[in-house]
C-alpha cells in the first residue's frame, strides 16, 4: 500500500502569492498547531476512540522530557498545542505542564471528558490566560452520548461545563464527533453550547483506532452528510470544524475552514512516547515520521522527515484528480481512506458524489491497527456499543452510572 497519493517526480516549487490553501499545501516551517497526546490512560473506553486509549504506555515521556518539548515548541514559535489522550488530566503532572507551557508562551487547548474539571480546577482555568478547554460530548442526550462514551459520561460533561461557566471561564468548547445517531441533534448541541456560554466544535468520525470497529455502524449515511452540510452552511460561521469536513465541499460551496488535508503540512501529532505522526487521525506505523527524542528533536522530524516531504508535494495523479470536484474537496481525508483500505489517490469513503461507495464495494485490504491501548477486559462503565457483536469485551450493566469506576489505568 502506498503512503501518499501520486506525486510529481520533480518536486514543484512553492508558488509565489496565491491563496493560503495553496501555500499550506506545500507545508510550513512549523505547524500552526499540533496535537500532543500526553497519555493513553483513560477512565472511559469510548467506542470510537481513534487512539484505542485505556492503558498508559510505560514509556511515556517524563515531566522533564515534556518540558523540553515545550521549550522547543516555544523556539519554533508554535502558536498553540492541542493536548489530548487518553484523558490527559489523569497524568499527575498535567496541571504542572499546562502552567509551564503558558509561562513559555505556548498556548494550550486540551480535550477532556470533564471528570477532573472540578470547581477548583475551573477557577484556576478561568484565572489563566492562553488556555482553552474542550469538553467531549457525542450526544445531546444521555441516551445517545452514553451508548458511545459510557454510562454517566453525559452528566460528567455537563457538570464540567457548568463548573467552567460558574467560574467565569470564557468560551469553552464542546467537541462533538458526528455520527449517524447524533446528526439529528445538531440544533440541540448548539442549544447546549449557548446555555453554557460555549462554542460548538464538530469533528468527523474517522475509522481509526476503535473507530474502525464501529465505523460501519456509526458513520453518517449519505442523506445525513447532506443534512450536515446544509446545517453547516447555515450555522458554520459560529461553529468550529477545523479541517474535518472539506470532503463535503464537493456539494458546491466550500465550508468555512481550511478545506485541505493538513497532515504533515500544517498539523501533526506527538504521541505519549514522542513518536510524531502526520495526522492525529492516522496513528499507524505507515504514517510515523520519526521520534522527537532523536538528534535534532521535533524540529528535525517536522522539517526533514521523508514522509512529510512526500506529503507536501501536491497530488497530481490518481482517480480523484480527474474528478471535476477535486479542486473543492482535494480528494478527502487521508486517514479515512487508509483505514478503510482505499488507495490514497482515490475517493474518500464518504465521497458525497458517490464514488466512495463504489470503491468500498471493490476489493480492498483493511489495515490492522499497529497500536491498541484498550484494556484487556472492559470496565464496568464501558459503552454499550462495544458489546454489540464484539466478543472480546464482556457485557456491561446498563444501570451503572459511575464514569470513574473500574479499570486499571497503569
Amino acid at each position: 500500500m502506498t503512503i501518499a497519493p501520486e506525486r510529481p517526480s520533480t518536486p514543484q516549487a512553492r508558488p509565489e502569492g496565491g491563496s493560503l490553501v495553496e501555500q499550506f499545501e506545500f507545508g510550513l516551517d512549523a505547524p500552526i498547531c499540533l496535537t500532543w497526546e500526553l497519555t493513553y490512560a483513560c477512565n472511559l473506553e469510548c467506542a470510537h476512540c481513534l487512539s484505542s486509549s485505556g492503558r498508559r504506555d510505560p514509556r511515556e515521556l517524563s515531566t522533564e522530557q515534556c518540558k523540553a518539548v515545550i521549550d522547543e515548541l516555544q523556539r519554533m514559535q508554535i502558536f498553540y498545542v492541542n493536548i489530548g489522550g487518553g484523558e490527559p488530566t489523569i497524568r499527575p503532572d498535567f496541571w504542572e505542564l499546562v502552567e509551564y507551557a503558558v509561562d513559555h508562551q505556548v498556548g494550550v487547548k486540551f480535550s477532556t471528558n470533564g471528570f477532573r474539571i472540578t470547581p477548583e480546577r475551573a477557577a484556576f482555568l478561568a484565572s489563566t490566560d492562553y488556555v482553552d478547554v474542550q469538553i467531549s460530548l457525542d450526544g445531546a442526550t444521555a441516551e445517545v452520548n452514553d451508548r458511545v462514551r459510557g454510562a454517566g459520561s453525559y452528566d460528567t460533561a455537563l457538570k464540567a461545563l457548568a463548573n467552567l461557566r460558574d467560574a467565569g471561564f470564557s468560551d469553552a468548547k464542546i467537541s462533538v464527533v458526528c455520527t449517524r445517531e447524533n446528526i439529528g441533534q445538531l440544533d440541540d448541541f448548539k442549544a447546549i453550547a449557548d446555555e453554557y456560554g460555549a462554542t460548538l466544535r464538530l469533528t468527523r468520525l474517522r475509522p481509526s483506532g476503535r473507530g474502525a470497529d464501529v465505523w460501519d455502524e456509526l458513520h453518517p449515511l449519505p442523506e445525513q452528510q447532506r443534512e450536515l452540510y446544509d446545517w453547516l452552511m447555515a450555522h458554520g460561521d459560529n461553529v468550529l470544524t477545523g479541517d474535518s469536513f472539506f470532503h463535503l465541499a464537493a456539494y458546491g460551496e466550500s465550508l468555512p475552514g481550511l478545506n485541505l488535508c493538513g497532515a504533515g503540512r500544517v498539523v501533526c501529532l506527538i504521541d505519549p512516547i514522542g513518536d510524531v505522526y502526520a495526522c492525529p487521525f492516522a496513528i499507524h506505523d505507515q504514517f510515523l515520521a520519526g521520534n522527537l527524542l532523536g538528534e535534532g528533536g521535533f524540529q528535525e522530524v517536522w522539517q526533514s522527515s521523508p514522509l512529510f516531504t512526500e506529503l507536501r508535494s501536491p497530488q497530481t495523479g490518481g482517480a480523484c484528480t480527474k474528478c471535476q470536484h477535486f479542486d473543492a474537496c482535494r480528494g478527502g481525508c487521508m486517514a479515512a481512506k487508509f483505514f478503510t483500505g482505499l488507495p490514497l489517490d482515490g475517493p474518500d469513503p464518504e465521497c458525497v458524489q458517490g464514488y466512495g461507495e463504489t470503491a468500498l464495494a471493490g476489493d480492498r485490504l483493511v489495515p490492522q491497527a499497529s497500536k491498541d491501548h484498550s484494556r484487556s477486559q472492559a470496565s464496568r462503565n464501558a459503552p454499550v456499543l462495544l458489546n454489540l457483536g464484539a466478543t472480546r469485551r464482556r457485557p456491561v450493566s446498563a444501570c451503572n452510572e459511575d464514569p470513574l469506576a473500574g479499570g486499571d489505568l497503569s
